[in-house]
């Protein structure tokens, strides 16, 4: 669904995008995800138009994104700072959109009333708290019956129902009509629960992509009882970190881990296995950025 080929962007002498590179599949959930000033922002108003690249190609379903309205039809965007007409309701924000997108189903509006019972359609949004404009956007955003939906840090400011319940009703339309979601956001724990591939971005670039099934298959915990001291492993595996409390050694190890582990009890003299775990997705957030100059503390969750 989306294709996106070594594109740069330059701010003056500060290169926000360094060759970036991205593939999102049709009906995917894609998490792009990464430390404050990693791109993320930039590269997400590259994909819906607003930005054009100094360099590189973005496609959006086989479409050049930029100043193409076939290519800007199929998307809905939810930035992190909204914007709403001054004087406008949920009502007259309806029939702007209606008046945008071909696709704009007004019948979902009035039905999806339901799942937003606070919101008065007939109120000013700007006089709404941040959490009900929020709501207001994904009701909008869902009704355009977009074919990519793109979502800047979208959850903030809404309750642990609410946040449920957005995700249900995403996650049903991606079910029913193969809808495509990137979403950025600083709370992988949420992120691991809904998405299905994750981006890492830092400095300008996509360092990693993958699903998330074959990204926690690759990286692993293993906790071994080792008696005779610090255990070993081959030099094919990357140990990413490693602790100890008493005799029982915590690694952070690269590769599959059933193969890790068997290299660690073959290697190490009287080494038992404990436990092998998979990574949460900010664990192997920590332990990837941790290797290329990014402090840990700095992360924000």
């Amino acid at each position: 669904m989306i294709q996106v080929n070594h594109v740069i962007k330059s701010f003056g002498d500060f290169r926000a995008l360094d060759g970036v590179n991205m593939n999102v599949p049709k009906g995917a959930i894609y998490g792009l995800v990464g430390p404050n000033g990693a791109g993320k922002s930039t590269i997400i108003r590259h994909l819906t138009g607003v930005y054009r690249p100094d360099g590189g190609e973005i496609f959006v379903d086989g479409l050049p994104v930029y100043e193409n309205r076939e290519a800007k039809a199929k998307i809905a965007y939810i930035p992190d700072d909204l914007f709403y007409f001054l004087q406008a309701d949920a009502l007259e924000m309806m029939r702007y959109y209606k008046g945008i997108y071909a696709a704009f189903d007004e019948k979902m509006f009035y039905r999806m009333q339901e799942f937003f019972p606070s919101i008065d359609i007939r109120r000013n949004i700007r006089r709404l708290s941040k959490g009900m404009q929020k709501q207001v956007a994904f009701w909008l955003a869902i009704c355009c019956k977009p074919e990519l939906l793109v979502l800047d840090e979208p959850l903030d400011g809404l309750d642990p129902v609410m946040r449920r319940q957005i995700w249900g009703i995403l996650m049903s339309e991606v079910a029913e009509r193969q809808m495509t979601v990137l979403v950025s956001s600083h709370n992988l724990r949420e992120l691991e629960d809904v998405c299905n591939y994750v981006g890492i971005m830092n400095k300008g670039k996509v360092m990693i992509e993958r699903s998330l099934s074959e990204l926690q298959g690759n990286i692993c915990k293993i906790q071994v009882a080792c008696p005779s001291g610090m255990p070993k492993l081959p030099r094919e595996y990357e140990v990413l970190h490693m602790s100890n409390t008493g005799r029982v050694y915590t690694i952070i190890v690269k590769g599959n881990p059933k193969s890790a582990a068997g290299a660690i009890t073959t290697g190490t003299e009287h080494a038992a296995i404990v436990d092998i775990l998979p990574l949460t997705l900010e664990e192997i957030f920590i332990y990837e950025m941790g290797g290329v100059d990014y402090e840990v503390k700095d992360i924000l969750f």
